[in-house]
């Protein structure tokens, strides 16, 4: 078990996965920007760090599951980041959903301190966090995977190692881009159904039970169903990862047409107030039409 590991962002994500530290053994360090966030975990024998860098001191793993490029880079390089904090052989891993760009990039000043960057994103949601019961998408090298191993393991159900760093967090928007389309498309089919005359929960029965029907449909269409839009994952979030996703998919010349028009919905569903909301709350604009 490594001696002490230190997790940077407390939301929707980090708050499971913390918590599953602690409940794994681990000597905790947890740092968020709002502070009052950490309360619970800090009860449950975590310790609060007022910066990264105090966080990351003497931590052999240092998770960061933050919301975007911006929050991770100010996080890991900003004033008192993450990275000034690192000890030489450490293992930094960056489970948050950000750009394959931004990973090369903080894989390099990771090399310069002397630490080796995995970048490791999950699936799953809150409720997958809270859990232990995540998917850990790995890029890096199968040693520093082997190391950190025991402390994934206990945030998880499964590990993949997909290959050099990089590879997890191209794993992850495609993974998003695919999940996002199916919530767009939910959004406006519920909504069809529901003017139709059809009877919603019978024509829904159909639906989950035939070829459109996957776990992904289950949940977010009896979110929908009962206007429950208690974050699971932010709908701001999904709108961030599907930018992300077309811009990358576009360096391996694809184009994410679906992509964008999704993006589009969840863009509108913003800026009619519910970027705080759950993505299932994409529905919301498209029923007040």
């Amino acid at each position: 078990m490594a001696d002490h590991i230190a997790i940077l962002g407390l939301g929707t994500m980090g708050a499971g996965m913390a918590s599953n530290l602690l409940k794994g053994g681990f000597s905790l360090a947890v740092y968020n920007r709002t502070a009052a966030k950490a309360h619970a975990l800090v009860s449950a024998g975590a310790r609060l760090a007022s910066t990264p860098a105090e966080a990351a001191k003497g931590a052999s793993i240092v998770i960061g599951m933050l919301a975007d490029d911006a929050a991770s880079r100010e996080v890991w390089t900003g004033k008192y980041g993450a990275l000034e904090g690192s000890s030489h052989g450490a293992i930094l891993i960056e489970s948050s959903t950000v750009s394959p760009a931004w990973i090369a990039e903080l894989a390099g000043l990771a090399a310069k301190r002397g630490a080796e960057l995995l970048d490791a994103p999950v699936t799953g949601s809150r409720m997958q966090a809270e859990a232990g019961q995540l998917t850990f998408l790995v890029g890096g090298s199968e040693k520093a995977l082997e190391a950190a191993t025991p402390v994934l393991q206990s945030m998880s159900k499964q590990i993949v190692l997909l290959g050099p760093v990089g590879s997890g967090a191209k794993m992850k928007l495609i993974n998003n881009f695919l999940c996002g389309v199916q919530v767009a498309s939910l959004a406006e089919g519920l909504t069809w159904i529901e003017r139709s005359g059809l009877n919603r929960e019978q024509a829904l029965s159909v639906l989950k039970s035939g070829a459109p029907g996957s776990p992904l449909f289950s949940a977010i269409s009896e979110r929908m169903v009962n206007h429950d839009y208690a974050v699971n994952f932010l709908l701001r979030l999904m709108t961030k990862d599907l930018a992300y996703a077309h811009a990358e998919a576009t360096n391996c010349d694809v184009d994410l047409k679906t992509a964008e028009v999704a993006r589009g919905l969840f863009q509108s569903a913003i800026e009619k107030g519910f970027a705080e909301e759950d993505m299932a709350a994409v529905i919301e604009p498209l029923r007040a039409k």
